[in-house]
């Protein structure tokens, strides 16, 4: 609520609203207070039993204080008295003539209670005299009667006031001890006489406490009576009061309150539910509640302005407010001036919150806008009748094709006069219903340019008609061209016809002539193992005979038995022992590679250390490249190893080393590299000789394949080296290639892989022939 004196309302007249006389005052000053105090009345109702419970413990805290320290003092006083009397005993009995009567005048003198028991003891501490005279001690030892007591024997008055037990009762006592004599007298009284009084006290300030207990309990029984049937008032108006809230949030309504002289505004709380803010009891500025008004839909100034001047009296509009969330949120107002009459004008209205409305109508038009634009953006026409056979909409392909203008295709136009309108078709053809039970009608129609369509109609739920058309013109002239072809595939069948008939007499002469090949392909294959076992049979009886005389020539050579005469024997003799060396080699050749056509070639594979061998195969062919100034070079690593047959690999490397030794010229060089990669052992044997022409490439490694060239036709030799070479490397499931320029030199690669299935030895190896 507002609290200046004057109020500017918003059409900028002052309107004087302050409070009249004494009560006015005070009601306004004490407005603020009364509604803290009804906030805090649930608080407030709650805390009564907690503050009467804590007064009760209160009280009852400082009575049990009281008490408490009463007792503390009633115990200090007979402690006291006891040691006061066991003292004054002690000292007046020197003089006494009698024990027992000083024993009754000092306990009449000291005004002891009756319960008080006085008495004298010999220095064994039995009791010569005792009062009152009822009490049975006389004549027995004190600390035989008294439990507990022994510092009292031991110290006397220093051991102070004690507890004891005297058969089954508690007491206090004191003994006062005669120094020189070693008599004692004692004082003892029981706790029970000590607190009788204060027992008494207790009693009665429990009842009195109980008491008042008992009367605030009552009337807070009658209090909460009281406040259980107001509550009950309350809870009545609160659920009405939810019920209404509960339909207004249920709703998406709010209701609210506008005083427009104070420029204060009031909402429900569904108002501040709907717009996500948390709800309050102030009430709202007009400023407040302008800010979360969108600009655009329109001035809440201006509305003021129009109600305090007049001009209207009810509002009806919609526009957006910003949510707690910072979106837009769309309400519809509508208010009405309570009293038009009154000089201060109040505005009270109801909100809804339109914004699914808003929303759905929204995206209904950009479903229809979608719509339209899908059906305009299709390739067939497309049209639309209503159930009384009006235009509803169609697509300008639809146009196209009837040749209609945009004047034509107004909606709502009829069927009939649009249909009048259309260009005539060339021809036009109903077809089978194929659209099952729905009523639907398929045209196949050819229109004036030649074009084919093929219209579809169908029924809508609402009974109106939907036409698409297809343009079916390819299909149309596709169908011709299919008629045409299946004239031509008949001609075609009948020649074919004809053609099996020949290619049956075709396949009778390749069936003969593959027969014949079969035959001669076995006299072939029988021929050449008869080469192969002829040319290892010829190759042994030829080394037997070979043997001998590269024997005997170089027996003649060495003169063992003496000289020949003529040098021209001892050179006669050398070219035997080099010739039949020669010869003997070729020999080897020809039987290891007639083995391994035949597949007669056995392999033992083992790990080699390939540095060793290189350099003792090197060390084999070193003596001839010795005799041509020939550098040979190795470059392998120590740890290099191999998993192959030490034979073949020696074999291959002697081979490959022994021709680039024959083809290199003199100070030439030789390189042997070796390395791993990709899983396999590469070997490469370069020089710097003559080279080999790029067109003898090919047939090198072939069997007795040799290249004549102006530096190598000089140069003997079978043929096989490279042939074995690379035989023996396909064995170990390798290869052989070669690199050479012709004039600067070659480079042979051996690729062994390091592990390979070996080769079955009834498998003959294939040598290009």
């Amino acid at each position: 609520m507002a609290k200046a004196d004057a109020f500017s309302a918003p059409g900028g007249i002052s309107v004087d609203r302050r409070p009249s006389g004494l009560a006015g005052n005070a009601k306004l000053i004490a407005q603020p207070a009364y509604q803290k105090l009804v906030a805090a009345e649930p608080f407030l109702r709650r805390l009564i039993p907690v503050l009467i419970v804590i007064f009760l413990l209160v009280v009852a805290g400082l009575h049990f204080i009281s008490l408490m320290n009463w007792r503390d003092d009633v115990e200090r006083n007979a402690r006291s008295a006891l040691a006061l009397a066991a003292g004054q005993l002690i000292e007046a009995d020197v003089a006494a003539s009698s024990p027992q009567e000083l024993l009754e005048q000092v306990s009449r003198t000291a005004a002891l209670s009756r319960g008080h028991v006085l008495a004298f003891t010999n220095e064994k501490f039995v009791v010569s005299a005792v009062t009152p005279r009822s009490t049975r001690w006389y004549g027995r030892a004190l600390d035989e009667i008294v439990s507990g007591g022994q510092p009292l024997f031991l110290f006397g008055e220093k051991a102070g006031v004690i507890p004891v037990r005297i058969g089954a009762d508690d007491w206090y006592a004191a003994i006062a001890t005669d120094r020189e004599t070693g008599r004692a007298a004692a004082a003892l009284i029981p706790q029970d006489a000590v607190y009788a009084q204060w027992r008494r006290t207790v009693s009665l300030n429990v009842s009195l406490f109980v008491l008042t207990a008992s009367v605030l309990i009552v009337i807070l029984y009658a209090y909460f009576s009281q406040a259980a049937r107001a509550q009950a008032a309350d809870r009545v108006y609160l659920e009405g009061q939810q019920r209404i809230d509960m339909a207004l949030v249920r709703g998406r309504c709010g209701l609210w309150d506008w005083d427009m002289v104070r420029g204060k505004m009031y909402w429900s709380p569904s108002m501040y539910d709907m717009l996500g803010y948390e709800p309050c009891d102030a009430m709202l500025s007009f400023g407040e509640v302008d800010r979360i008004i969108h600009p655009d839909d329109g001035n809440l100034f201006e509305i003021a302005n129009r109600v305090m001047a007049r001009e209207i009296d009810q509002i009806d509009r919609v526009f957006r407010m910003r949510h707690a969330s910072g979106l837009w949120v769309w309400m519809r107002v509508r208010a009405q001036v309570v009293d038009p009459d009154a000089a201060e004008i109040q505005l009270i209205g109801i909100s809804m919150d339109v914004t699914e409305q808003r929303h759905l109508a929204l995206r209904s038009e950009a479903a229809d806008l979608r719509l339209r634009t899908a059906i305009e953006n299709i390739t067939e026409s497309f049209v639309l009748w209503d159930a009384s056979d009006r235009l509803v909409m169609c697509n300008s392909k639809f146009q196209q094709d009837n040749g209609l203008s945009d004047d034509d295709v107004v909606p709502g136009a009829p069927r009939a006069v649009l249909e009048d309108r259309m260009q005539a078709f060339a021809s036009e053809r109903r077809l089978a219903n194929a659209n099952g039970p729905r009523g639907g009608v398929t045209y196949e129609r050819q229109l004036a340019d030649g074009r084919w369509l093929q219209v579809n109609e169908l029924k809508t739920r609402d009974g109106g008609t939907v036409a698409v058309g297809s343009d079916i013109t390819q299909i149309r002239q596709h169908q011709d061209k299919l008629l045409d072809s299946e004239r031509r595939l008949m001609a075609t069948i009948h020649d074919l016809s004809l053609a099996r008939r020949a290619d049956e007499q075709k396949a009778q002469e390749l069936a003969e002539l593959n027969r014949k090949y079969m035959k001669e392909k076995e006299r072939a294959e029988a021929a050449n193992q008869a080469k192969s076992e002829f040319l290892a049979n010829m190759s042994h009886e030829l080394r037997t005979p070979l043997n001998a005389i590269i024997g005997f020539s170089e027996l003649m050579s060495q003169k063992l038995f003496g000289p020949l005469g003529s040098e021209r024997y001892e050179e006669y003799a050398n070219d035997i022992n080099s010739s039949g060396t020669y010869l003997l080699g070729v020999i080897n050749d020809i039987l290891d590679m007639s083995k391994i056509e035949a597949g007669q070639f056995s392999m033992e594979r083992e790990e080699i250390d390939l540095c060793p061998l290189i350099r003792e195969t090197v060390r084999v062919v070193s003596l001839q490249a010795a005799e041509k100034n020939i550098t040979v070079e190795t470059n392998i690593a120590e740890t290099l190893k191999l998993y192959a047959d030490r034979r073949a690999i020696k074999q291959i490397v002697l081979n490959l080393l022994s021709n680039a030794v024959k083809f290199t010229g003199k100070g030439g060089r030789i390189s042997v590299r070796a390395r791993n990669a990709s899983g396999a052992m590469i070997l490469s044997f370069e020089d710097n000789g003559c080279g080999i022409p790029k067109h003898a490439l090919k047939k090198l490694g072939r069997p007795f394949e040799q290249v004549q060239n102006q530096f190598s036709k000089n140069h003997t030799g079978s043929g096989l080296g490279l042939a074995i070479s690379r035989s023996l490397a396909e064995l170990h499931g390798g290869a052989l290639k070669i690199r050479s320029t012709e004039g600067t030199g070659t480079i042979v690669s051996i690729r062994i892989p390091s592990s390979i299935k070996k080769r079955p030895l009834s498998q003959p190896i294939k040598v290009a022939a």
